[in-house]
This record gives C-alpha cells, structure tokens and sequence, in this order.
C-alpha cells in the first residue's frame, strides 16, 4: 500500500493501490524523476473524475484533503 499524507501537517489521508498512484503520475505534474508530492485543487479532482471514475476512494481521499482550502499539497510513500 501507499499511504497519503498533508505535506504541511503530516497528517494521514489513508492509503491508495499502486492503481491509483499511477492516476496520480499519469494525470499531474512531477517537477523531478523522484517526486512524491502533488499539489491538489478543486480543478485537479475534476481532472481525475473526468478520467478515472472508477478511483472513488481516491477521489473522496483527494476531497477530504482538500477540504473548504483552495489547494493542498500532498505526499506519498510506500510502506
């Protein structure tokens, strides 16, 4: 599993499959090779909807992240 978290406060947001990691690398923007870090907006999510709607876990993970901010950044990390 790959376990999701606030990269400003560290706190969890669950795990997501290497499936739905992939959405992530395939859909946003990495700025280096060994990036784990995305920054997340209400704009992202629909990006995701629009192409993985079969991925609700993830989408809600994504919503509940985000939250009423305008954006979030987020890390992961295999365990």
């Amino acid at each position: 599993m790959i376990a999701v978290s606030d990269k400003a406060s560290g706190a969890s947001l669950g795990s997501i499959t290497e499936s739905q990691l992939q959405i992530l690398v395939d859909h946003l923007e990495e700025t280096s090779l060994d990036d784990q870090d995305y920054f997340i907006d209400r704009g992202t999510i629909d990006i995701i909807k629009a192409v993985a709607q079969d991925y609700v876990v993830l989408l809600e993970m994504l919503d509940r992240a985000l939250g009423d901010r305008d954006g979030v950044d987020i890390a992961w990390t295999r365990s």
